[in-house]
């Protein structure tokens, strides 16, 4: 941690991270990403429709290519610490690249499965593959208990500022590609090229890793006791694991890609106004993540994870029954701007309650959870997206099982409290 972070309390960013180069860095890998991720979401399902795929074909690419990310994400997040961080965060952005040129190559759909499943791809606009696990390890082993939340909570903010941005380039590109009498494939095709061109940046980012962001030599023997490098915390990093996969699920339902889908259909929303819908969305959820670390820093982070998930899973239910697509968007913005707070205080708690020399694993462990959940949510998703009938179902079913991941989360840990929380337990917030 930097010396000039202490001793600068009037610049406030600075003072709040106080990061290393590593870190800055690791934020900008964090932010190339997510707008690559970002651009791709708004098209992606209408680039397979485009290329004759069908929605059960859709649904099934999708799912392959989440649960592709998880496998690629067991073996690298598990090998990162013993084999090299750096070295695992490149061969992850080599595969981004891999997707992201076959996807521009072909439309052939085996050959898309096999892209899929290999390579990293993200239709959710959100993280998925290695990265994530890795990061955040890095990132805490340079910080202070005290300091995490607010630092994760800046991490999600510059990521969702990221997703904002691609969302809205990647819609307005497309849109005025088209005008300028671009078909639709070929103006698609423009984004996913992007995509793999991202990837190149991502591996010369973080080729300029320092030594100092692998995992310190005195935790390596410890990551090969137990399952996977977990010893003590193995029972809670499955129980949070368990709870997660089930959360990721429900928001595998409403995938961003699949949402813009749903207000194509519905409403008849072009990709420049799909961009610009999730422009605003993401920004107003990466200010609901900043906040997050003040509300924990009252209530704590279990405590500020339920009570902040549980009104934004009903607003996700309401989407769906607004009467015309002001009311549908006006809810939906209205969703994003709490919907993230549980995102920051979810990875430090994390961090918190396992041993540092089991950081990389349980991030990696409960993140590829969450991979899993996702992976199978778009088969549920798109036959229903496909019936007139029955498009609005997916709303309900994750705004539903949202709720119950909610209060499954608060039953099974509202006991165990991280270790800057020692004063929250001793004084518990009153009731409103």
């Amino acid at each position: 941690m930097t010396d000039d972070a202490e001793d600068a309390p009037s610049r406030r960013p600075r003072r709040l991270l106080g990061l290393t180069r590593d870190g800055r860095l690791l934020f900008g890998t964090r932010i190339v990403r997510l707008f690559a991720y970002g651009c791709l979401s708004v098209v992606l399902a209408l680039y397979l429709a485009s290329v004759g795929l069908r929605e059960t074909q859709i649904g099934l690419l999708l799912t392959l290519t989440l649960l592709g990310d998880t496998l690629i994400s067991l073996w690298i997040t598990t090998s990162a610490d013993r084999v090299g961080r750096r070295r695992m965060l490149v061969v992850g952005a080599l595969l981004m690249v891999f997707a992201g040129v076959v996807f521009a190559l072909t439309g052939d759909f085996v050959l898309l499965v096999v892209a899929a499943t290999i390579g990293v791809v993200s239709p959710s606009g959100n993280e998925v593959g290695p990265f994530l696990p890795i990061e955040q390890a890095a990132l805490s082993q340079t910080l202070h208990d005290e300091r995490r939340t607010q630092v994760f909570a800046w991490y999600n903010l510059v990521g969702s500022f990221a997703t904002a941005s691609g969302a809205l380039v990647g819609g307005t590109l497309v849109q005025g590609l088209q005008r300028a009498g671009v078909a639709e494939l070929p103006s698609y095709r423009v984004v996913v090229v992007g995509y793999a061109l991202m990837g190149l940046v991502l591996v010369g980012l973080f080729t300029r890793l320092s030594a100092a962001a692998e995992a310190p030599a005195a935790a390596l023997p410890g990551n090969r006791r137990s399952l996977f490098g977990l010893h003590r915390s193995r029972g809670v990093v499955l129980r949070l694991a368990a709870l997660f996969s089930l959360d990721a699920f429900a928001g595998g339902l409403v995938l961003q890609s699949l949402v813009a889908y749903w207000f194509h259909i519905r409403f008849g929303v072009e990709p420049a106004m799909l961009g610009g819908i999730f422009f605003g969305a993401n920004i107003l959820a990466g200010l609901s993540a900043l906040s997050a670390a003040r509300v924990a820093e009252r209530i704590g982070l279990i405590n500020t994870m339920v009570l902040t998930h549980l009104p934004s899973n009903v607003l996700l239910m309401l989407v769906p029954l607004m009467p015309d697509l002001p009311w549908a968007i006006g809810v939906l913005l209205l969703r994003f701007s709490i919907s993230q707070m549980d995102v920051p205080t979810r990875q430090s708690y994390t961090m918190a309650v396992v041993d540092p020399d089991e950081r990389s694993t349980a991030a990696g462990l409960t993140g590829i959870a969450r991979t899993i959940g996702t992976s199978f949510a778009p088969l549920v998703a798109a036959p229903l997206l496909a019936n007139p009938a029955l498009l609005s179902v997916p709303f309900f079913l994750a705004g539903g099982l949202k709720i119950v991941y909610d209060v499954a989360l608060y039953r099974s840990f509202r006991a165990l409290s991280p270790p800057e929380e020692e004063h929250l337990a001793k004084t518990p917030p009153t009731a409103g």
